[in-house]
């Protein structure tokens, strides 16, 4: 299953990166499988971010709303700046 992962603000700082699509292995179905997945794969930043937000395709969501094929998650601070 592919999606493509958003980061803002100080997570994409930290990361060094906006963005990527990634190829998750079978078993990752939530927001936040999907993160320990990318902490796994070395986005430590993710598991030390305090009151990490989600979305999925541009709606708010928690760790547990499910990832599903071609989904646009995006991880972001509490504050985003504009």
């Amino acid at each position: 299953m592919s999606v493509k992962v958003l980061y803002f603000a100080g997570l994409r700082e930290a990361l060094g990166r906006s963005g990527e699509t990634v190829d998750l292995p079978a078993g990752v179905a939530t927001v936040g499988g999907l993160r320990d997945w990318l902490v796994g794969q070395g986005r430590d930043k993710l598991a030390s971010a305090k009151n990490l937000r989600c979305a999925v395709n541009q709606d708010m969501a928690g760790l547990d709303a499910p990832v599903r094929e071609g989904d646009e998650i995006a991880f972001f601070p509490p504050v985003t700046g504009g």
